[in-house]
């Protein structure tokens, strides 16, 4: 049985939507399954109906009662008791849906992407309130940085939010905070770096930002993680600063949250 996945999206209801190149009917009982590539479990979904030969067909499958769990599932056909990986010819990734998808509150994010290999497979990443990093860039003697806020459930317009930007260093208890601007789920925030010296001035190390926001109940980490770079601490370099003769730079850790390493 030929089946190529021409278009792949999770819409905002957390529907699997799948577009289908076939060259033969899906009979009943064939099955989609997903697989997750570290357990190995399984779900099975039932999608193949009687009709006339067709060359495409249409899927919607809803996630959210599979109960899937946070990983990576690999898809497959299967009839008969055979089965087959899915193969996909839509890279299933988009900024735009990415950010509007991001602005529903949720506990799980679920993305369709197509693996090196050519097939489907969904990620499925825990989800809480988050500061998205669009932007960092040491001008003027301050850390800036803007984004948007993620998972929150705020309405993407011109409402303004009190907001303010700390930075921790938690071996020290020490604690920087500047206002921030928060427009909708927009956000800038700026820090002086002679303020972040001074805060802890014999120390070198790691300082954790986190953005505040009048409406949301927890402070929200600040990271990169609507994109499909992953390994970002490898991967993406940003250029540093000299304050007082000590070297002050942007990083990521493995789980994609920013940091401030300070001296070293």
């Amino acid at each position: 049985m030929g089946v190529v996945v021409t278009d792949a999206e999770v819409t905002l209801a957390d529907i699997l939507s799948l577009r289908l190149a076939i060259d033969e009917p899906l009979e009943a009982g064939t099955e989609l399954v997903l697989r997750h590539r570290a357990t190995g479990v399984e779900r099975h979904v039932l999608i193949g109906s009687p009709g006339a030969r067709a060359q495409e067909a249409t899927l919607a499958v809803s996630l959210a009662p599979l109960e899937l769990t946070a990983g990576r599932w690999d898809a497959y056909l299967r009839r008969d008791g055979a089965r087959s990986r899915l193969r996909s010819i839509d890279p299933g990734f988009s900024l735009d849906h990415l950010d509007a998808y991001a602005l529903c509150q949720r506990t799980l994010a679920y993305r369709s992407y197509r693996t090196r290999n050519g097939y489907l497979a969904l990620k499925i990443s825990e989800a809480g309130p988050a500061a998205e990093v669009r932007a960092i860039w040491f001008r003027e003697g301050r850390f800036e940085v803007t984004g948007l806020l993620a998972y929150t459930g705020l309405e993407d317009d011109d409402s303004r939010h009190e907001a303010v930007l700390t930075l921790d260093r938690r071996m020290t208890a020490a604690r920087v905070s500047a206002t921030a601007t928060v427009q909708g789920v927009r956000f800038h925030a700026a820090v002086s770096l002679v303020d972040v010296l001074a805060a802890d001035p014999d120390e070198a190390g790691t300082w954790e930002p986190a953005l505040e926001v009048a409406g949301v109940p927890t402070p929200l980490r600040l990271g990169t993680w609507l994109d499909d770079v992953d390994g970002k601490r490898r991967r993406l370099h940003y250029p540093s600063a000299v304050v007082d003769g000590v070297l002050i730079r942007p990083c990521y850790t493995a789980d994609d949250e920013l940091r401030i390493e300070v001296g070293g």
